[in-house]
């Protein structure tokens, strides 16, 4: 037997089936924000001025001694013993005169003064 070749009819076209296909894809885009930031440093000086004082004390002292003649009186009053004082009062050469309290020749008496050669006063 002999066979014969299939037989093709005519295609039939169905219409078109649309497909769609996503593909994503990242692009970066850069963005450029520029900061600049500048430090300030305020330096302040405080200058304080101290005044440190000193201080100093000195004491000026004289003495006095007055000679009176033999046999002459005393002026602090008859019957008075040399350095028995009644009581407090003015130191021995200080003051108006004699008082209670005063030694014998220790006394300012005005004008009879005999300051030693070497005496100085201090500042």
């Amino acid at each position: 037997m002999h066979c014969r070749p299939n037989h093709v009819l005519p295609a039939i076209v169905h219409p078109t089936k649309c497909c769609v296909k996503h593909n994503f894809m990242n692009n970066v885009v850069p963005h450029i924000h520029p900061t600049h930031t500048t430090t300030v440093n305020h330096l302040n000086y405080q200058h304080q001025h101290y005044f440190p004082q000193t201080q100093s004390f000195v004491n000026d002292v004289s003495n006095q001694q007055f000679y009176h003649p033999p046999g002459s009186v005393p002026p602090f009053g008859p019957g008075a013993v040399a350095g028995a004082g009644i009581g407090p009062g003015p130191m021995p050469g200080f003051g108006p005169g004699p008082g209670p309290g005063a030694v014998a020749g220790a006394e300012y008496m005005p004008g009879q003064a005999q300051v030693p050669p070497n005496w100085r006063r201090r500042r």
